[in-house]
């Protein structure tokens, strides 16, 4: 969850590193009693996300810059609409502007790449997760705009849940354990809330995994038949995950396999920032 208190810890340290000891050229050029009218427009449509973070911007520089959202997370927008309507003295403005932008810019793109993955699955029973693939330090602002896009968040940190990846697996075989007695015991020593989830990457490993009564199966970089395969093969056993290589060519497909859940690390990892604009009138 995005409280406002990560908001402000994140976006604070943002104008600091941006303004260090003030805005230079705001405050040799822009005369003190100035203000400003400016509009958060959309250069291109997208899915809009970060309006309580584009807000933080302006107010932690100057409670007094109002600013007024025409739209909320989630909502998707045409190109040259209106998202928001920020009046304040013009410095502020000026000052807070560009760290207002790159994180709305940033957030909404991930959120408008999240929803073009969800729109491909739809009416399948597939749900478009995230991954821990995220900006270090941005975690919480990007997995929120993941779910203003209409995608689930999967873990937040490793202190969440259990994902046993491939090289946990390779360390239990290497000591020679049996990996449903390793499973086993990992999970009468978690919390009874604790959620366990396994990934394999070959048909014969999900028997040994089901059979410690795991959560979830990841089914890691599978073709699209061994995909159905191990779909048939879990028959409701756990929920089933794909994940590795997933593609807006290729998610439909996956998702038509009958999987649970798709992770797609692209969402974060590898989202354009969407092209937002903030236009700027200044009176004396």
């Amino acid at each position: 969850m995005l409280t406002r208190t990560e908001i402000d810890r994140v976006v604070t340290a943002a104008l600091a590193e941006d303004a260090p000891w003030g805005d230079l050229t705001s405050e040799a050029l822009v005369p003190e009693t100035a203000t400003a009218h400016a509009e958060l427009a959309a250069r291109e449509p997208g899915v809009f996300a970060g309006a309580a973070v584009f807000v933080a911007a302006f107010r932690l520089t100057d409670p007094r810059v109002e600013v007024e959202l025409l739209l909320a997370d989630g909502d998707r927008f045409g190109t040259g609409d209106a998202i928001a309507v920020v009046t304040g003295p013009a410095r502020s403005v000026l000052t807070a502007e560009r760290i207002g932008l790159n994180f709305t810019q940033r957030m909404s793109g991930i959120a408008t790449a999240t929803a073009r993955y969800v729109d491909a699955v739809a009416d399948t029973r597939a749900r478009i997760v995230d991954t821990r693939k995220t900006t270090p330090g941005l975690r919480a602002f990007e997995r929120h705009a993941v779910a203003a896009g209409g995608g689930h968040n999967h873990r937040f940190s490793l202190s969440d849940a259990v994902l046993v990846k491939d090289n946990h697996l390779a360390v239990l075989l290497a000591s020679g354990v049996s990996v449903t007695e390793a499973l086993r015991d990992a999970k009468s020593r978690l919390p009874h809330t604790a959620h366990v989830e396994v990934e394999v990457d070959r048909l014969d490993q999900i028997e040994p995994v089901l059979a410690a009564g795991i959560d979830t199966i990841m089914l890691d970089n599978f073709s699209l038949d061994d995909l159905r395969a191990g779909v048939a093969q879990v028959a409701g056993r756990a929920l089933v995950e794909a994940s590795g290589g997933v593609t807006l060519d290729t998610v439909r497909a996956i998702a038509e396999t009958g999987v649970d859940l798709i992770s797609v690390g692209a969402l974060t990892h590898s989202a354009r920032a969407l092209d937002l604009g903030l236009d700027i009138r200044i009176a004396g």
